[in-house]
């Protein structure tokens, strides 16, 4: 009995030896092996303000913007030069009632002032244009000189409202220079009009508003202020407007993008 049991305790003890062996070599193996790679992050999802997306990246096309978004008779109404303590927050009032949205060009310099005014109108959920920073005179300045404007906005806007969408860009004056194509490179499309009805001339609400009816096309692209003197008589032509075409079954839209 003593033998069979030395036999067969030295078979367990050789089957023991074997696993032991290979456990050994597997580990080895193992340790030896190259560290698996980590799958990458998934990338973070755009920042949104008051329901609107972050800027895509990438740059668009440099072409100007003349017409809405959609076809029909439509109208986009942009407002440049803001915001302002005064008028800006009169024209969101109006545009509420009505239940239309706008673009509104803004100036750096005034956006430093003026952030509660920039979150206003992106709470209520209008677009912003970036408008330079000071309102410069783009014809002979350089590509460089007008990439470093327009970051510096963006990021004057961005201080007031994180992560804004800022989708468009619209010279001052509509002296573009080469600001279309250093504007797209940065993802901003170049804003332009088909009519601006030169509310700065202060030219009475009935004047101003027979300009606009005079220059109304499908689709059009209207230019006024919210900043830069007295935009009184802006809000209340634009609050007739908005009453008298949409009685006449014409809709408010944004740019086309």
């Amino acid at each position: 009995m003593r033998k069979i049991r030395t036999a067969e305790t030295r078979a367990v003890r050789r089957r023991w030896a074997t696993l032991t062996t290979a456990l050994v070599c597997a580990a080895t193996t193992w340790a030896g092996a190259p560290a698996a790679r980590a799958l990458p992050a998934p990338a973070a999802a755009p920042v949104s303000v008051a329901g609107i997306a972050a800027p895509a990246v990438g740059p668009v096309s440099p072409a100007l913007i003349t017409t809405t978004a959609h076809p029909g008779n439509r109208i986009a109404l942009t407002f440049d030069d803001g915001p302002s303590p005064q008028f800006t927050p009169q024209l969101l009032q109006v545009l509420k009632k009505h239940q239309v949205k706008a673009v509104f060009c803004v100036v750096g310099e005034q956006v430093e002032w003026q952030q509660a005014q920039v979150r206003a109108i992106v709470a209520d959920g209008h677009t912003l244009c970036n408008h330079t920073y000071g309102h410069r005179d783009l014809t002979s300045v350089s590509s460089t000189e007008i990439e470093a404007d327009i970051v510096r906005t963006n990021a004057q806007i961005r201080s007031a409202v994180p992560g804004v969408e800022i989708p468009y860009f619209r010279a001052p004056y509509g002296n573009w220079g080469q600001s279309p194509a250093v504007a797209a490179n940065l993802g901003l499309r170049p804003l332009s009009w088909t009519l601006m009805p030169g509310d700065w001339e202060l030219p009475g609400v009935d004047v101003l508003l027979q300009r606009l009816r005079d220059g109304i096309t499908p689709t059009g692209v209207i230019t006024l202020h919210d900043a830069g003197g007295d935009r009184q008589q802006t809000v209340d032509a634009v609050d007739r407007l908005i009453t008298e075409y949409t009685a006449k079954g014409w809709s408010f839209d944004l740019p086309a993008r």
